[in-house]
C-alpha cells in the first residue's frame, strides 16, 4: 500500500508575496514534483521577524500565534527562506512560557518547519532535478539558513544535478551580505560596506549568475550589483531548480 502524500503548507514569506511571487510558484512546483500535496493558507501573514529583531515581543507572539493556527493541521511548514524558517523553528517556542499551551503548539510546529531546499533533500530525499541551466553560478550562504538550520550542502547537491550548470565557489560565501533584516536600516553604512565586499567576491568568482535561498539577501546584493553597473544576474535557487528562469532576474529596482 502506498504511503499517504505529505500535506505541506507553503509559508510564502512577505518579500516573496509582495516582490517576487515567481519564487513561490517555483517552490510549489518543486514540492509537487517531490510528491507533496501543497496548500497555501490564506490566513498567513508575516513570520514576525521584523518585530522580533526590533524587540517587540508582544507583536511577535501575536504573529506567531496566527502562523501556528494557519499551519497547525499541516504535516509540514515549508518556506523558501532560511530566515523565516529559522524564525519559526528556533525563535517561536521561547516566545511563550514553558508548560503553556502556546509553548506546546509552537514547539510542535517548529519541529515540522523547514526551509525549502533542506526539506527536499533532508526530508523527501530528493537526489535528482529535472532542469537545464547552462550557466556558471556562484552561491551565497545566508546567515540564518547556514547558522540556524545548517543549510550548506543541500543546495549544492541539487544544483550539481542541473544539466549544464557549473558552480564557482566565491571567497567567503558564508559571510553576511549586510542585509540582516532590520540591520541594514539601523546600520546603513556598515551594511553597505558588507555588501560591497560581498559583491567584490561574487564578481571575482567569474560567475554569470548569483544564487541564494533568501530573497532579502538577493535583493540587497542585486541592488549593489545594479548600482555598480554589473551584468551578473541574480536569482533564487528555487527558480533554477524548478526550471523557472524565463522571467527577468531579480533586479536593482527590487532592492530600492
Amino acid at each position: 500500500m502506498l504511503e499517504r502524500k505529505p500535506r505541506v503548507g507553503l509559508f510564502v514569506t512577505c518579500l516573496v508575496d509582495l516582490l517576487r511571487p515567481s519564487i513561490g510558484f517555483a517552490a510549489v512546483r518543486l514540492l509537487e514534483r517531490a510528491g507533496c500535496i501543497v496548500e497555501v493558507p490564506r490566513s498567513q501573514t508575516c513570520c514576525g521577524q521584523p518585530a522580533y529583531n526590533s524587540g517587540d515581543r508582544r507583536d511577535t507572539a501575536r504573529l506567531a500565534r496566527q502562523t501556528i493556527a494557519a499551519f497547525e493541521d499541516m504535516d509540514y511548514l515549508v518556506a523558501p527562506s532560511g530566515s523565516c524558517a529559522g524564525m519559526i523553528r528556533k525563535h517561536y517556542p521561547p516566545l511563550f512560557a514553558e508548560g503553556s499551551d502556546d509553548r506546546f503548539r509552537a514547539e510542535a510546529l517548529a519541529q515540522r518547519s523547514y526551509e525549502l531546499v533542506s526539506f527536499l533533500v533532508d526530508v523527501m530525499g530528493i537526489g535528482e532535478i529535472d532542469a537545464d541551466y547552462p550557466k556558471l553560478v556562484t552561491y551565497h550562504d545566508s546567515c540564518s539558513g547556514l547558522r540556524e538550520l545548517a543549510i550548506r550542502n543541500q543546495p549544492r547537491r541539487l544544483l550539481a544535478k542541473v544539466k549544464g550548470l557549473k558552480v564557482a565557489e566565491m571567497k567567503d560565501a558564508e559571510v553576511c551580505c549586510g542585509f540582516g533584516g532590520t540591520f541594514c536600516v539601523k546600520y546603513p553604512e556598515i551594511s553597505n560596506d558588507m555588501v560591497r565586499k560581498k559583491i567584490a567576491n561574487v564578481t571575482a568568482s567569474g560567475a554569470e549568475v548569483l544564487l541564494a535561498g533568501d530573497l532579502g539577501c538577493l535583493m540587497n546584493m542585486a541592488g549593489k550589483l545594479s548600482r555598480e553597473g554589473s551584468r551578473i544576474e541574480v536569482r533564487h535557487v528555487a527558480e533554477v531548480l524548478a526550471g523557472e528562469t524565463g522571467g527577468p532576474p531579480i533586479g536593482g529596482g527590487d532592492a530600492g
